[in-house]
């Protein structure tokens, strides 16, 4: 199975093609929130336009799991076809347990150990805009950053496959990030 990873789209439907040229063919795509609108404490992204980001969204045909981001609201449910989860959403693939989540809720320490708990395989988190891979006991914790307003200036989104994890940059379409799994 090959998921799609992205998170705090804010907005940007600009932003959000190009890292969907680099999933397109996932089965799966996990969003971990921040999905439409940029929150006021962030500056405006470049094609800022949730109406057509949530088009395109309602466009795909892979499904889509959304965990709450803080920016996420009750209207933003009322343009999108898939639903956007409270704080986290439990994902289970064939072989995998999957908790996304945004992030902004309580501290990554108490998720973290909470999917130790859990048997969780990967902890797939937003809020921070910064990506990483990263394993802390037996969960990899994945950040996609994000492609519409990164912190570290590098647009991204990921990937999560049979044996490897891979973080890309939406602009070059380049690996920047890559953990094996095997």
């Amino acid at each position: 199975m090959k998921i799609g990873l992205i998170s705090d789209t804010h907005g940007s439907a600009e932003a959000f093609l190009k890292a969907f040229d680099i999933i397109k063919d996932c089965d799966l795509i996990v969003h971990t929130g921040d999905v439409l609108y940029h929150g006021p404490r962030n500056p405006l992204p470049a094609g800022y336009d949730p109406q057509r980001l949530a088009r395109l969204l309602n466009e795909c045909k892979q499904p889509i799991v959304a965990a709450c981001g803080n920016c996420d609201a009750a209207i933003d449910q009322m343009l999108l076809r898939f639903p956007i989860q409270n704080s986290y959403a439990l994902i289970y693939t064939y072989a995998k347990k999957i908790v996304a989540i945004h992030g902004h809720d309580k501290p990554l320490e108490e998720w973290l150990n909470l999917c130790n708990d859990w048997g969780v395989d990967f902890l797939i988190a937003g809020h921070t805009h910064v990506k990483t891979i990263e394993k802390i006991g037996n969960v990899i914790l994945i950040n996609p950053g994000s492609p519409s307003l990164p912190k570290d200036g590098i647009p991204s989104c990921g990937i999560i496959l049979e044996d490897v994890v891979k973080l890309y940059n939406i602009e070059s379409k380049e690996v920047i990030l890559e953990y094996k799994l095997v």
